[in-house]
């Protein structure tokens, strides 16, 4: 950790330390509660003659065939759980099952007419019941709802595809690996050394040390000890309230994850303990998909840059309010 909050025991760090647990026991409870209020711990959907999985699988297999293993990963679930809802579809008449031609050891599973008879009692029942709870709400908490449960949902994606790996500070022992995965990304994108980018910085081979001043910090992205990825932030010289997001790069195989978002928040967090109120950062435009991410995040663009950071061929500065 940094000189200035060690071992997380700051105050700062400690209310952030806190706060979480809190907040994942109210978001726990609240999962737990919708989760009964619909009814699927019951036996039954309603006066459906289905169990919630077998109500879920009906719906999966109302536009397309599918195999035991296609139906598990849309539910979710395991294959014996999903093998045992399409038994019991075929044996209630509401779904049949072929050989498929593709894969003698599989079978292709499809609703039957009595099946899709029964899909639309279960949309009808569903129907009316959400409708009974929007009507409760505006159309503008119905709108905001919906986006937050989007945003769940994703969230949700995102933690179980980051399974597996670790977010930890730099170590000593991490500075050529990051230094590496600096260098290729760069050249990936085509930020030579030769011009005013991060690959260029002196500093690159030692990281550790730079990042042990007072308010600034580096976190690395770890799987199974090889390091793919981090992002830093500290002090912007001459600014004393903003400080400035640093050497965000990230191996080809973290891409997709959500490990920029994920970090850049950390890194947020971080600096608001330490009583920064805006960070800055310096980007180029051929790096759009941080472009992207960095205006979703809500940094706004600037007209000049600030300070004197070296990084003169990032044409792109940006800022955002902690």
């Amino acid at each position: 950790m940094s000189q200035s909050c060690p071992s997380m025991l700051d105050d700062a760090c400690l209310a952030q330390a806190v706060e979480l647990p809190q907040t994942c026991s109210s978001l726990r409870s609240l999962s737990r509660q919708l989760v009964r209020q619909l009814g699927m711990l019951n036996s039954a959907c309603g006066d459906q003659p289905l169990s919630p999985v077998q109500a879920h699988a009906l719906i999966e297999l109302s536009t397309q065939e599918l195999s035991i293993k296609q139906l598990a990963l849309a539910l979710n679930i395991d294959k014996s759980n999903a093998s045992r809802a399409v038994s019991q579809l075929c044996d209630k008449g509401f779904a049949k099952s072929r050989n498929n031609p593709r894969d003698s050891r599989s079978s292709l599973c499809q609703l039957t007419a009595q099946g899709k008879r029964q899909l639309n009692s279960l949309n009808e029942q569903q129907n009316k019941m959400y409708q009974e709870i929007l009507a409760q709400l505006s159309p503008e908490q119905i709108a905001q709802l919906e986006a937050s449960l989007r945003q769940y949902t994703r969230a949700m994606d995102l933690a179980s595809a980051q399974q597996g790996y670790t977010i930890r500070s730099l170590t000593q022992e991490d500075n050529p690996h990051i230094a590496r995965v600096i260098r290729n990304v760069s050249a990936e994108y085509g930020l030579t050394p030769d011009k005013g980018y991060s690959v260029a910085d002196p500093t690159l081979d030692d990281l550790y040390s730079v990042y042990q001043a007072d308010k600034a910090h580096y976190w690395v992205v770890d799987y199974k000890g090889l390091v793919l990825g981090g992002v830093g932030i500290a002090p912007l010289p001459g600014h004393d309230e903003v400080c400035e997001l640093q050497k965000m790069y990230f191996d080809p195989k973290l891409r997709g994850k959500g490990f920029a978002k994920r970090m850049a928040l950390q890194a947020f967090e971080f600096a608001r303990s330490q009583g920064f109120s805006q960070c800055y950062l310096e980007t180029t435009a051929c790096l759009s998909e941080a472009v992207c991410l960095y205006e979703k995040l809500g940094f706004e663009h600037l007209d000049a840059p600030l300070g004197n950071t070296g990084h003169d061929a990032c044409e792109m500065p940006m800022l955002i309010k902690l």
